[in-house]
């Protein structure tokens, strides 16, 4: 069994004028394709052949962690964004946000600043720990949380690939845009209630 790269749940010009269709022929078709590939042909006839993506990320270190993380996060990172998203969440994550950050204004001002503060490539994640008290961590290139133990809500690719060809280095732009016109709370909500 091998991995194929997902669709995006949209079309690649759907996110525009926030994203636009040439930032997902590179970062999908290409990125996204490339990590899936490599993936494929590290596990091509070994144990890991078979197993669910999940399985490899929670077993495997180095290059093949890499890659198994870069496929996961990548797909949970496209589905994380939606037309017409952003703005203030609803239902039980808006509930849960208020709770565990006082505010969603406060959650946006530290989803914020860990976004912006990760150094170089990495991932901002809003996650829920067992208890579904929820957090703002930051990953390092691929780490996910699914290797911590942590259930994703929704996430934030900041490799400087996911939004150079529309906002250069503007990296706060890229994450204000983000939380006020594409983050899909709708995916937030499910991933809460899973």
């Amino acid at each position: 069994m091998s991995f194929a790269l997902p669709d995006l749940p949209y079309a690649h010009d759907a996110l525009e004028p926030h994203m636009s269709k040439s930032t997902f022929e590179f970062h999908h078709d290409k990125h996204h394709q490339k990590y899936v590939d490599t993936l494929n042909d590290l596990i091509k006839g070994t144990d890991n052949e078979g197993k669910s993506l999940e399985d490899i990320i929670k077993s495997s270190e180095g290059k093949l962690f890499n890659q198994a993380a870069q496929v996961w996060n990548h797909t949970f990172f496209w589905n994380s964004m939606t037309p017409n998203g952003g703005g203030k969440p609803t239902g039980a994550v808006a509930e849960a946000i208020d709770r565990d950050f006082g505010s969603y204004d406060k959650f946006a001002e530290e989803f914020s600043s860990v976004a912006a503060g990760e150094f170089g490539s990495g991932w901002a994640w809003l996650v829920a720990d067992d208890a579904g008290k929820l957090s703002v961590i930051s990953t390092h290139d691929a780490d996910t949380p699914l290797a911590h133990g942590k259930k994703a809500i929704i996430t934030l690719d900041v490799w400087e690939h996911a939004y150079y060809l529309d906002y250069q280095n503007k990296r706060p732009d890229y994450i204000k845009t983000f939380l006020d016109k594409l983050v899909n709370w709708d995916f937030a909500n499910e991933n809460l209630a899973a």
